[in-house]
C-alpha cells in the first residue's frame, strides 16, 4: 500500500465492520428484550414510572426493524454475491416471518392488559425463536459478510440498531 492510501484499509475496515455491526446489533436487541423482562416485573417503578408498554413495543419495533433491513437491504446483496445462500437466506426470512407472527401475539397482550406471567410467556418463545435465529445467522453470514463488498449503510442493511 502507498503511504498515505487509505483506500485499502477503508474497504477492508468497511467490510470487517458489517459483520461486527450484526453481532452489536444483536447483542442490543438482547439487552432490550432483557429490558423488557425487567419492565414486566416492575423494575422501573421507583425510577420513574417507565411505561412497560414503552419497552416491550420498543423492543418489538427494532427488532421488526432490523429483520425488514435485512429482508429488503442486506439479504438481496447477500444473495445476489452468494447464490448459493439462498436456502439460508429463505431461512432466515422465514424465521424472521415467525418473529413477526410472535410479536404480533405479544402486541395483542399487552393491547389487551394480560398479566405478566402471560407477557414473559410471549416474551420467552420470542426471545427462544430469536436467540436460536441470530445464532444460525452469525455462523452462516459472519464470515460473508467480512468478504462482501456491501452496498450502503449499516443502518439500511442492518436497522436502527447498527
Amino acid at each position: 500500500m502507498i503511504e498515505g492510501d487509505t483506500s485499502i484499509s477503508s474497504d477492508t475496515d468497511r467490510l470487517v465492520a458489517f459483520s461486527t455491526q450484526l453481532r452489536n446489533v444483536h447483542q442490543r436487541l438482547r439487552q432490550a428484550l432483557d429490558l423488557a423482562r425487567r419492565s414486566i416485573d416492575g423494575e422501573f417503578e421507583e425510577e420513574g414510572g417507565q411505561d412497560l408498554l414503552l419497552f416491550c413495543r420498543g423492543f418489538c419495533s427494532a427488532l421488526s426493524g432490523h429483520h425488514r433491513s435485512e429482508d429488503g437491504g442486506l439479504f438481496p446483496q447477500v444473495v445476489a454475491e452468494h447464490p448459493d445462500l439462498k436456502p439460508v437466506i429463505g431461512k432466515l426470512m422465514t424465521d424472521h416471518n415467525m418473529l413477526e407472527h410472535l410479536i404480533g401475539q405479544l402486541t395483542a397482550a399487552m393491547d389487551s392488559d394480560a398479566d405478566p406471567d402471560e407477557l414473559h410467556r410471549h416474551l420467552d418463545g420470542i426471545g427462544a425463536v430469536m436467540e436460536t435465529h441470530f445464532r444460525y445467522e452469525e455462523s452462516q453470514l459472519l464470515v460473508v459478510l467480512d468478504a462482501l463488498a456491501l452496498d450502503g449503510e449499516p443502518t439500511r442493511l442492518l436497522g436502527d440498531l447498527a
